[in-house]
């Protein structure tokens, strides 16, 4: 009974990591929070699905089609759908209508249905289309530079684009990382120094908020299947 995830980098800006995944004789998952907006394909019983998925705050049980076949695209922070304002996909998706094997539906045109090996070609398209937009004002300050305006206008518009706040978005980042390191083999004392928690306890009630486990459930690998790439297989 287990999710069996792949995931790799992108080098394209708009796209933060393209995974695929199969569901084994699993029904449900704890659903980790996340802070990127993304695409999800999948197949089940010859029939073929595919959705918008939003920033999640926390975690939460969440169904998983038996026996299906995911590829799915994370897209960069920052980046959003002309068609749908990523503040309106937080902790929630949406299931695209007329999707095949071949093709899907989205922001009124008819796209093919990438394969993990040419999600970025399918971006690319979008990105031309003007369906996946970015505020570039946002790109400066991922960039790490300074723009020439307040941080409250730097917050506003990154709530704005992303759903989330920039503190948020680093607690999410936080605690995932903490479940990839844990389930690798650190122990909480040293996730706790790597990553700058005040202390144990408050590295359990990260894990407790954003990921559904325990420090000990993650380096045991119990607790049922969980909707994160604990393996950390990771390509370029």
């Amino acid at each position: 009974m287990e999710l069996r995830f792949r995931t790799r980098g992108s080098d394209s800006p708009w796209v933060d990591a393209v995974w695929t995944c199969t569901s084994e004789q699993v029904t449900t998952m704890a659903s980790v929070a996340g802070a990127r907006w993304g695409l999800v394909f999948w197949e089940q019983a010859g029939r073929a699905y595919a959705s918008i998925t939003g920033p999640e705050t926390r975690t939460r049980p969440a169904p998983v089609p038996e026996g299906a076949t995911f590829t799915g695209i994370d897209f960069a922070v920052g980046t959003s759908l002309r068609q749908v304002p990523t503040p309106a996909l937080v902790d929630g998706g949406i299931e695209l209508p007329d999707t095949t094997r071949r093709t899907f539906r989205l922001d009124g045109t008819r796209w093919e249905t990438p394969g993990p090996d040419d999600a970025e070609a399918l971006v690319d398209r979008l990105v031309r289309a003007g369906s996946v937009v970015r505020d570039p004002l946002l790109a400066e300050v991922l960039r790490g530079d300074r723009p020439a305006v307040s941080g409250r206008t730097v917050e506003r518009r990154f709530r704005a684009a992303t759903g989330l706040t920039r503190g948020a978005v680093r607690q999410i980042e936080r605690a995932r990382t903490a479940a990839q390191l844990l389930a690798a083999g650190d122990t909480a004392a040293d996730v706790v120094a790597k990553l700058d928690y005040f202390d144990e306890p408050h590295l359990a009630r990260a894990l407790r908020s954003y990921v559904g486990r325990t420090a000990g459930q993650l380096r045991e690998g119990a607790g049922g299947a969980i909707g994160l790439d604990l393996d950390q297989r990771r390509t370029s």
